[in-house]
């Protein structure tokens, strides 16, 4: 049992230097979607591999992955790349991206109506 205690200290410390690791990534990634030539094509490849493999490994907490890429739009489409296979382009729920949808048909007819 004592092996099991001395692990997870281990491993706890192991998954916050990812997040971290993996939130300073997605803040660089940011900067340079926001600000074209900011890197050279050659960088930016080397960013997002770096960052895809972390979003690839097992073991990050659903709800740590959820604040990040909610907080980092392109980190999230990276994300819903990776797993397009599995989900299509969207993270929500189906009812969600439907509800939203219905939303803004009926606001664009409305508009239309107006006009």
């Amino acid at each position: 049992m004592a092996a099991s205690s001395s692990s997870s200290p281990a491993r706890s410390a192991e998954l916050r230097a990812r997040l971290e690791t993996i939130i300073a990534l997605a803040r660089l990634l940011e900067r340079l979607e926001n600000q074209p030539g900011a890197a050279s094509p050659a960088q930016y490849q080397q960013l997002v591999a770096r960052l895809k493999s972390l979003l690839q490994e097992d073991g990050l907490p659903q709800e740590a992955l959820n604040a990040v890429l909610a907080a980092h739009p392109a980190t999230a489409e990276l994300y819903e790349n990776l797993h397009y296979e599995h989900s299509g382009l969207c993270r929500s729920p189906l009812e969600q991206a439907v509800a939203a949808e219905t939303q803004v048909a009926a606001m664009l007819s409305r508009l239309a109506k107006r006009h």
